[in-house]
């Protein structure tokens, strides 16, 4: 009993510094878009060397461990719709907004995320009402407007548009949560979806990215913000596929706590790195924010299997 004990705190143990680990790689890509979007660099153009990056690991990983990418129709479709709901909206209107708003208000807007999610589950009726999860949807709400202040400016340079248009992202997250999660074919696992969706992605984007004068040329002398481009890249490879390990190994309600870690971590990097300071008005939007992630949490009695 008391090796299995043992056994049990280790496993624990672990869990919880791979989750202070993600959550810090995950906030950390916050304040490293803050600074690639400094130079004025178009979104589309981003997105491209994010999906190349990721397709060429994921590609690279695929080879030595000898996985083969499935692509028939159905699955095309799929990669599709993951590339376009996961990353190409999301990430475009996430690096609009992260020019005009400060890394540590970008990362509460990350914060939604699980109560979008809770929001479309209740739509498409895969969950039942709860009045103590809808009271953290409320706290978030009034996080939001706490931010937003009682002069919101909803002008095209205000804070008021670009913090809505960086809940845009959350939300098509929580889409994607749910999309994942009942409509991923059976024969593949997190790293295929990940490599097809990248590669997919590239298809749509590349077009795109040409037409629209959105082009990002690194064969230039690189400074700090080409190298941040490609940190950038790697990062989120690293964190949604860690995030993907974490949910197979210790479950979804714990790996779901990972939105405290990234909240925190991009509002105290954000002072640290970018010398960003807040006013008394957001840090209580931080904590209404926290609270309503509480609440929002699921209540599954599995915390590590």
């Amino acid at each position: 009993m008391k090796n299995f004990s043992k056994k049990k705190h280790t496993a624990n143990f672990f869990a919880l510094a791979w989750l202070l680990l993600l959550g810090s790689v995950w906030g950390s890509t916050i304040v490293v878009t803050k600074h690639v979007v400094s130079t004025g660099y178009q979104p589309l153009g981003l997105i491209f060397w994010q999906l190349a990056s990721g397709a060429l690991l994921l590609s690279i990983i695929s080879i030595f461990q000898k996985t083969q990418l499935p692509m028939t129709w159905a699955h095309i479709r799929f990669y599709t719709i993951v590339a376009l709901v996961g990353t190409i909206v999301p990430n475009t209107f996430t690096y609009i907004a992260a020019a005009h708003l400060p890394a540590g208000l970008l990362a509460i807007g990350i914060a939604t995320v699980p109560m979008f999610a809770l929001i479309v589950a209740l739509l498409i009726r895969s969950e039942r009402f709860n009045r103590i999860r809808m009271l953290g949807i409320l706290l978030g709400a009034v996080a939001i407007a706490l931010i937003l202040g009682p002069k919101a400016d909803f002008s095209s340079q205000g804070v008021g548009l670009f913090m809505l248009l960086a809940l845009i992202a959350p939300l098509f997250y929580g889409v994607e949560g749910h999309y994942l999660a009942h409509k991923t074919p059976t024969n593949i696992d997190a790293l295929t979806t990940l490599r097809g969706a990248s590669i997919i992605g590239l298809v749509i984007c590349t077009p795109i990215t040409l037409a629209t004068g959105s082009w990002v040329d690194l064969s230039q002398a690189w400074t700090s913000v080409e190298w941040a481009i490609l940190a950038n890249s790697l990062l989120h490879v690293v964190a949604y596929t860690g995030y993907i390990g974490l949910v197979g190994r210790t479950g979804a309600v714990f790996a779901s706590q990972v939105a405290y870690i990234v909240t925190l971590s991009g509002v105290f990097l954000g002072m640290i790195a970018l010398g960003e300071r807040h006013t008394p008005l957001i840090w209580l939007a931080l904590s209404f924010m926290l609270i309503g992630l509480v609440l929002v949490q699921p209540k599954n009695s599995s915390s590590t299997r």
